[in-house]
């Protein structure tokens, strides 16, 4: 059972959010990956969102660029903890993304991460650790992947 939605406005956000989706799966935690317009299938949001949590899911991660009202509205559906992605957009490089997604109104939270891969990564990595906080076995798997990444680090320049 996914215990993690990754949702994206458009199959043109999975080069960016397939990040997120390896992260999970590199951490053993069943997710699933859907296209969720909010613009242009708002119904399919409003019964993705809505039904979340009856699903078994416990986190959504939300990535849209342009617009990028995808996070916001989904949080607005949910009680679930939303993680907002900004997609790079070509006329704004990203930005527009990350204000629509950083600035909502007090009382729907999304948790907003960097522009791009970076940010799908992210994403992925703070999903676990929110669930990690009841799962001691995935807390000790992201405790290994700290380390190896640390470990990962070279020492010297050459």
């Amino acid at each position: 059972m996914a215990l993690v939605g990754i949702i994206m406005g458009s199959t043109s956000d999975w080069e960016t959010m397939r990040h997120a989706s390896e992260t999970l799966d590199a951490l053993g935690i069943a997710h699933e990956t859907k296209v969720v317009s909010a613009h242009r299938t708002p119904q399919r949001l409003y019964d993705y969102a809505t039904g979340a949590a009856d699903r078994g899911l416990r986190v959504i991660i939300a990535g849209a660029g342009g617009a990028a009202h995808l996070p916001g509205m989904a949080a607005s559906m949910t009680h679930l903890p939303v993680l907002g992605v900004p997609v790079e957009s070509k006329a704004l490089k990203g930005m527009d993304s990350l204000l629509s997604i950083v600035q909502m109104p007090g009382g729907i939270p999304v948790g907003t991460l960097a522009i791009g891969k970076a940010g799908a990564i992210n994403a992925g990595l703070l999903a676990a650790s929110i669930l990690a906080l009841s799962d001691d076995r995935l807390s000790a798997r992201l405790q290994d992947w700290r380390a190896r990444q640390t470990d990962s680090v070279a020492t010297d320049p050459q």
